[in-house]
C-alpha cells in the first residue's frame, strides 16, 4: 500500500483546493484511503468551469 504524502501549503496548492471546494464540493484534496471520500461524480459543466478557472489563474499569474 502506498501513502501519498500531504502536500506542504502553497499558494497554487490553497487556490486548487478552493477551487475544488467552490465547483465539487470537497472538502479536502488528500487521499483518505477510502473510495467513499476519495472518488466523486461531477457534473462536466462543473469540470469544465473548474479548469476554466484554473486556466484563468494560470494566465494571471504568467501575467505577473
Amino acid at each position: 500500500m502506498t501513502t501519498t504524502a500531504k502536500p506542504t501549503s502553497t499558494a497554487p496548492e490553497t487556490l486548487m483546493l478552493d477551487i475544488a471546494k467552490r465547483h465539487f464540493f470537497v472538502e479536502t484534496l488528500d487521499t483518505r484511503m477510502s473510495d467513499g471520500l476519495d472518488f466523486h461524480d461531477v457534473a462536466v459543466w462543473a469540470m469544465r468551469a473548474a479548469l476554466a478557472e484554473a486556466y484563468a489563474a494560470g494566465l494571471a499569474a504568467a501575467r505577473r
